[in-house]
């Protein structure tokens, strides 16, 4: 939550995250940060998604970090969603955000 109050996002797969985020009717620019911590606050160990110990990114930017995964139902979206995370020095660095396709 810290890195979001402070600004500190990064995307990563930008065409990706901007074609879901169409899909799901927010504007990254505008409506990112009040989303994340959103579902930032709604995540804990029960809406978890990811696996134990958390898998890897391969990604360059953040290769080797643990990357946390979850599914929130009630969100101000349509419907659930599913997003995936790394942070790294402060940094979140959004992997993906979409309708939970579970």
């Amino acid at each position: 939550m810290a890195a979001v109050e402070s600004g500190n996002v990064r995307l990563l797969n930008t065409l990706a995250l901007l074609a879901d985020a169409d899909e799901l009717g927010y504007l990254i620019g505008e409506d990112l940060n009040d989303l994340l911590m959103e579902l930032l606050e709604k995540s804990s160990m029960d809406n978890y998604a990811g696996t134990r110990p958390p898998q890897k990114s391969y990604l360059q930017i953040v290769e080797g970090a643990d990357l946390y995964a979850f599914s929130i139902d009630e969100t101000s979206l349509n419907g659930p969603v599913y997003y995936k995370f790394s942070l790294v020095d402060g940094v979140l660095y959004l992997v993906s955000l979409h309708k939970d396709r579970k």
